[in-house]
């Protein structure tokens, strides 16, 4: 390096990768600026240079390069920096010492000097926010750091919902994900399939997942509400629900459920429901919210929020570093801030591990014909968009016209009322025998007809009884009234075509009577 090499370098005067020193007298503020470029876009800091850009240099001894030397030793982690020590032409005997480090990549650790953390805001040096700090360490030994992986002395296999687990580790066989000799194993082992075990002591992915005590954790919460008109003012309906990922997913689908529109498409000779934004598209923004969100903030909720003209699906967090709201359309791998807790939610078929999931929200509101979402960040918190078509909003409400809605009620498993994940589920078990298209004049199909003709409450019938439900229950989900005749359309229609059954086939009318799902 030569004098003029350092005028080109400076000639763009001090910036976010550039610091001058007058002289090793301001030493301390040098490394400190030397750690921050360490953390941001790298730098050249050079002594002997006044702010000005006046090129004096200093005198340069030994006991000068050990100072030197000693001070970036107090950089962690530890590095090697060589000294540029270059002579003043128009001054012998002076020389100006540079110091130059590379941009941090995705994954460094922070680095700290003498035990600080620093970072560039424009040209200024400051000490790094905890939050920061935290991040840049989780980043940069995920397995170790994140919140998921931690093992906490309070939390026992007793404290988890192992119906739930099993339920989720049945639908994974059932969809080639799991092998089949899973479904007899005990909970911890499935557990520690899950890499959610470690030395005995499970990890609090288990709990996000499948918790029975949601309100031990401040973060597993999930805000919902519906707008009048197009900003967060006057609410028409506003919830809050904790709860572990599943029981989020369910409270969440249900209440867009509730808000939104359908409406008829004929395709055939046969008219079909469809929510006026696909809701494949909106169960997969919800579940990259609720896996992909920041758990270990007790602020690190979901929110999902209905307006006359869209609809927005938040989480807190952050883009991974490789995608920006740019390119997240276009093609790329799988960066999951939360990797246990995706991994087994991939096992259980409930996500994919390829990054697809973007692009198959982009094709599903291409083919319904309404715009493609879109994300924003502002660094707290990512969301995604979905534009609402041009509609009636005093009909926001989708119900039949007997519904008393009970919106405090939610399932116990997660149903894919729309989607591909239960339309596979359901003709796994009866695609040899039944349709899933329907139209309302088919209701009263006659039970021994070669096809059947469901709705999408049917179908959400079908996915939530994969367990017992009483009638309440599940009347109470599909959001209509507790009647008789709404008992006969829905839960009787069901189990005429041998769809449903009863627990207690001999005493139809008993009191504790519930229904399950029929296995063929």
């Amino acid at each position: 390096m030569t004098i003029d090499d350092i005028k080109k370098i400076i000639a763009n005067d001090e910036s976010r990768v550039l610091e001058l020193k007058k002289s090793t007298g301001e030493l301390v503020k040098g490394m400190q600026t030397l750690c921050a470029f360490l953390n941001a876009d790298g730098g050249w800091l050079f002594f002997g240079i006044t702010p000005k850009l006046e090129i004096l240099g200093q005198n340069v001894s030994d006991s000068t390069q050990r100072e030197i030397a000693h001070e970036i030793t107090k950089i962690e982690p530890a590095i090697k920096l060589p000294l540029e020590i270059i002579e003043v032409p128009e001054r012998p005997g002076n020389f100006v010492i540079g110091l130059h480090v590379e941009a941090a990549k995705f994954g460094d650790a922070p680095y700290t000097y003498d035990g600080r953390a620093y970072y560039k805001v424009e040209s200024t040096t400051v000490q790094m926010p905890r939050a920061m700090f935290e991040e840049r360490l989780r980043r940069s030994n995920p397995a170790r750091f994140a919140w998921e992986s931690q093992t906490p002395d309070f939390l026992y296999l007793e404290d988890l919902d192992e119906r739930k687990i099993r339920n989720t580790v049945l639908y994974g066989i059932n969809k080639g994900r799991m092998p089949a000799s899973s479904a007899s194993e005990d909970t911890m082992t499935l557990l520690d399939k899950f890499a959610m075990v470690e030395n005995g002591k499970i990890k609090n992915a288990a709990a996000a997942l499948f918790t029975k005590r949601p309100q031990d954790y401040p973060q597993f919460l999930l805000r919902m509400a519906r707008f009048r008109g197009t900003e967060k003012r006057d609410f028409i309906d506003n919830m809050r629900v904790n709860g572990n990922f599943f029981e989020l997913l369910d409270a969440g689908l249900a209440f867009l459920f509730k808000h939104l529109n359908q409406s008829g498409v004929v395709r055939g000779l046969r008219r079909e429901e469809q929510l006026e934004i696909p809701f494949e598209a909106l169960r997969e923004a919800l579940t990259n919210a609720l896996c992909h969100r920041q758990l270990d903030s007790p602020s690190g909720s979901v929110g999902i929020a209905v307006f006359d003209d869209r609809v927005e699906i938040e989480n807190a967090g952050h883009l991974p570093n490789e995608l920006t709201i740019e390119t997240i359309k276009l093609p790329h791998r799988s960066y999951p801030r939360n990797p246990i807790i995706a991994n087994a939610l991939y096992m259980t078929a409930y996500l994919e591990s390829w990054g697809t999931g973007v692009n198959r929200m982009v094709d599903a509101c291409k083919a319904a014909g309404v715009p493609e979402p879109k994300y924003g960040t502002d660094g707290l918190f990512v969301w995604i968009t979905f534009k609402r078509p041009n509609v009636d909003t005093n009909l926001n409400t989708y119900s039949d016209s007997s519904s008393d809605s009970n919106p405090d009620t939610y399932s116990d498993t997660y149903s894919d009322t729309y989607s591909d994940t239960y339309s596979d589920t359901y003709s796994d078990t009866y695609s040899d025998t039944y349709s899933d298209t329907y139209s309302d004049s088919n209701l009263e199909t006659n039970p021994s007809d070669s096809e059947i003709h469901l709705s999408e409450r049917h179908k959400a019938i079908l996915a939530y009884c994969i367990m017992p439900r009483s009638s309440r229950e599940i009347l109470e989900y599909i959001n209509v009234s507790y009647q008789n005749k709404n008992i006969v359309r829905f839960i009787n229609f069901l189990v005429d075509r041998g769809l449903l059954e009863r627990t207690q086939p001999d005493s139809k009318n008993a009191p504790n009577q519930k229904y399950v799902i029929k296995r063929k």
